[in-house]
This record gives structure tokens, sequence and C-alpha cells, in this order.
């Protein structure tokens, strides 16, 4: 199966194109979410497809959303994918799609961070906070936290996401409304969290996303703990006080920052080495942490 850069589903109408993610309506009340094989860095898409990326993304969110159904609801309908589109187009959606309810998304991501790293790391070494939240002297890099925090930024159409404080996450969606948001993220990574432990994996953090149903309940929607939206290290390489090897993308993050690219489009072109490798990265970690290989 050849890799995907966009989908072309012309049965149904075009809602939308993500970095990722391209969204089509099936009625007035689902949507068609199609994983394509895009990457981002930087915010940015590169030009490169990752063979079966969108495949591994989907069968990860699809396991995580069952493995985690008790916690929260989530915006899965049930609906076969394929039977949506017209026959000629099911190989688009094949393995990469899921039939979804239409919400209405909250305005924020939900981060939640069990080791410091990252723009957290950054953060830190500026102010010893991160979004406001103070944390201990002496901090090395990669370093396990005492407990997760929760860290929401503010979504971007385009450019960078903003880390935000939880004061102006209550101004945002509400206070009791925060509060809830924060308290289902933290119970979700940490039953996600000691489970990929089982499994040699440390899911350093991750970030959700939440919508609200006609009934104003909270529905966990987008994708769940993939490697596109979280950090995955090998616990067998884990070091403190270094950035740990990873299964994410960090890998092609690493190639380009070793390039003299601005980090705005258009970015780089990569390497073949570079492309194989990550596809081999994506389908290893949905393997370790699922147990299923993609067919």
């Amino acid at each position: 199966m050849g890799a995907l850069f966009e989908s072309s589903i012309k049965s149904l109408p075009r809602l939308g194109k993500g970095k990722v993610r391209d969204i089509y309506a099936v009625g007035s009340d689902k949507m068609l979410i199609v994983a394509s094989d895009r990457l981002s860095a930087f915010d940015v898409v590169l030009p490169d497809p990752i063979p079966d990326k969108g495949r591994v993304l989907n069968e990860m969110a699809n396991f995580w959303f069952a493995k985690l159904g008790h916690v929260v609801p989530n915006q899965l309908t049930g609906i076969d994918p394929e039977s949506v589109v017209s026959p000629e187009e099911k190989t688009q959606v094949r393995g990469r799609s899921v039939v979804v309810k239409k919400l209405k998304p909250l305005p924020i991501e939900a981060v939640v961070r069990g080791y410091i790293i990252g723009s957290g790391w950054k953060d830190y070494q500026k102010t010893g906070q991160v979004c406001g939240i103070e944390l201990p002297k002496g901090l090395k890099q990669a370093e396990k936290l005492p407990q997760p925090i929760f860290t929401p930024a503010t979504k971007a159409e385009t450019g960078h996401d903003e880390n935000i404080s939880f004061a102006e996450t209550e101004k945002k969606i509400g206070k009791e409304l925060a509060a809830k948001v924060r308290d289902v993220s933290i119970r979700l990574y940490k039953e996600a969290a000691d489970y990929a432990a089982t499994k040699g994996i440390i899911i350093a953090d991750t970030k959700f996303e939440f919508g609200l149903d006609d009934k104003n309940n909270l529905v966990l929607i987008d994708e769940v703990l993939t490697a596109d939206s979280s950090r995955f290290w090998p616990a067998d390489s884990y070091r403190v006080g270094m950035s740990p090897p990873s299964f994410d993308k960090q890998y092609v993050r690493d190639y380009l920052e070793s390039l003299t690219w601005d980090k705005a489009p258009p970015a780089p072109k990569l390497p073949e080495d570079v492309i194989a490798r990550t596809s081999q990265k994506y389908r290893d970690a949905l393997e370790r942490l699922t147990g299923r290989k993609l067919t």
C-alpha cells in the first residue's frame, strides 16, 4: 500500500484539512477523519510523506480510545469508514480513518507532562516554572517530575501553539470545565503511562483535545496518545540529563535542526534513509505498545 500524502474523497463534502488529517462531512452530525502520511515539524508540513504513518496513528489512537473509554466518552461512532465512501475510494480510507461524532471542540490543547523536556524544559530554564507552575529547583533535562502537571496551550490554526496558565484556561472555557479537563487529562495520562511502562516505554508528555456534545458532556476527540501527540521514550535508553532517543517524530526534528533551515515554509525534503527510519520508528511504537503489526 503506497503512502498517502492527501486524500481525495469526492463522494463527501470536504470540511477541512489539518497538518495531518483530512476531514469530511458524513451527514449533519458526523465526520470522516482520514489520517494521511503527512508529517509536520516545527508546525510546518514537510514535502515528503512517511509511509504507513497514518495507519499507525489511526491504529494506535483506536487502541487507546478503547483502553481509556472508562475514563471519559470519546468521539468514535463505530461506523466502518469504508461504508460511507464510494467503492473506488475505499482504499484511501482503509486502515487510516474513523467516523466520529461532530462535536464542539474546546479552544485549548490539554497538555500533560510527566517529565521535563521540550518547550517545558526551555521555560523551566528561564523561569523555574512551566505554565505558571513552580517546579522544584535543580531539575535536569528529561528528569521525571514529582507529579504529572497540566500545562495547557492555545490551539493555533497557523504558527506555533503557546503555553498558557491555568488561570487563562479558566477564562477561556470557565472554571468548572477547566478543572474537569485538567483532572481527566491527568488521569488519562497516568493510566496510559502506567500501562506503557509495562511495555518498556516511557510517555514523557502528551496532549489531549476535547469537545462538548449537545448536552455539554466532555468528550475526548482528535487523536490520543499517538507518536504525533506524545513523546515516547524507550525505557532502556532513558538517562536523566539528556534528551532520550524516541519513537516519535523527534528523530525528524533532530535531522532538521542539523540543517540551515529557518523553520518557515517551504520545508526541506527528507533523505530516503530519514523517511525509512521514521516510518520504522512509528511501526515500532505501535508494535511495542499494542502488540499489533500493520498488515
